[in-house]
């Protein structure tokens, strides 16, 4: 446990002695290994460094997306490491909203249902899944964009419905990956205050993955990756937001 704004804060998510191996032909490309991080309930943590350097692969494992060649992922007590796909899947599902550079919105359907998506998949009812997707995109103020379809919207409309499907599940993490890289100065960082905004809203422990120095400097710690390991402190490999 540490000590963040005077109180004690203890780990939720916690990485140990994590590897990741890919097999290149007859060769081991080895991303990282030996790899431990810790994030604490509630903390904003910035994830930045150069391309390539294995930010986005840390985010896939640590959001159940893919599998460490070796080392355990926890979520409280839960070692989501271990879970079965299906178990995976539904962990995923209950406790993780995912925000992506790429929107991945249904062309086929309008924000609503786009949004009413996830909760559809657990099982809920179209009746309660509409009324709480109503709830999050009238948070994002898009209420009177939920008939439209993805390619009807702006770029920041779409990555707004985006934050509301992530959210609409009333998940405990927030994970995203270069939320704002395809957006234009100005909508980048009206989509960051919204998602600092929603990150105290809503409680959330949230892990993003950036190369926007304004953004990685507004969250609560920045890890930068670094040949294979995670150093604290300076954001080294982030850009300038303008």
């Amino acid at each position: 446990m540490r000590y963040r704004n005077g109180r004690m804060s203890e780990a939720y998510i916690r990485a140990r002695d994590l590897a990741k191996v890919y097999r290149s032909g007859n060769t081991d490309l080895v991303v990282f290994s030996n790899l431990n991080l810790e994030v604490e309930r509630g903390e904003m943590l910035a994830l930045v460094g150069e391309s390539g350097a294995g930010k986005s692969t840390l985010l896939h494992l640590l959001g159940g997306l893919d599998r460490p060649s070796n080392g355990t992922i926890y979520y409280g007590s839960t070692e989501i490491s271990g879970l079965a796909n299906s178990e995976q899947a539904d962990f995923r599902n209950r406790e993780i909203g995912f925000v992506w550079q790429i929107h991945y919105l249904l062309p086929e359907f309008t924000a609503l249902e786009n949004v009413m998506m996830p909760l559809l998949i657990r099982g809920w009812s179209q009746n309660t899944a509409a009324s709480e997707s109503w709830a999050r995109l009238d948070e994002v103020g898009l209420r009177a964009r939920a008939s439209h379809r993805a390619g009807e919207l702006s770029g920041g409309e779409q990555q707004r419905v985006v934050l509301a499907r992530a959210l609409v599940g009333r998940p405990s993490v927030l994970l995203a990956d270069e939320p704002t890289g395809n957006l234009d100065f100005r909508t980048g960082e009206m989509i960051f205050d919204l998602l600092a905004g929603l990150h105290r809203t809503h409680q959330l422990t949230s892990v993003f993955v950036t190369h926007n120095l304004s953004f990685a400097t507004r969250c609560d710690r920045i890890l930068s990756m670094e040949k294979g390991g995670l150093v604290p402190g300076s954001p080294i490999g982030t850009q300038p937001a303008s």
